[in-house]
């Protein structure tokens, strides 16, 4: 999970681990690069608007380096056409902020059960 919001972070970290996953939590990309060069993860989830200079796009591309069929959601609350073609030519998922819980562990239950499938 990688947003640069402390509390976007912390909510969304605490709501995974009470629904039982493991979950990685960076503040940038640069402590998800690190993160990513460190293990292998199930599902990735990356607020678009990072640092000035990176975005979520940024990060999903160093996941997909590492393991190119890693299921990716990008979070954002600016929707736009060029982010949306962007997110479906490189299969990402979109959520639109503010974003509804079940929405999204339903799409991270959905995510995670057709990369097991695969």
């Amino acid at each position: 999970m990688v947003d640069d919001e402390p509390s976007v972070l912390f909510t969304y970290r605490l709501l995974f681990e009470e629904q039982g996953y493991d979950v990685v939590a960076a503040l940038s990309s640069e402590e998800a690069t690190t993160a990513l060069k460190d293990g292998a993860f199930q599902v990735i989830l990356c607020d678009l608007s990072l640092e000035r200079d990176r975005t979520g796009f940024d990060v999903i591309g160093v996941a997909r380096e590492h393991s190119p069929s890693v299921p990716c959601v990008l979070l954002t609350g600016y929707a736009n056409k060029e982010v949306a073609d962007r997110a479906e030519r490189n299969n990402v998922a979109v959520l639109y902020k503010p974003i509804e819980v079940d929405e999204l562990l339903s799409t991270i239950q959905r995510m995670l059960r057709d990369s097991d499938a695969n």
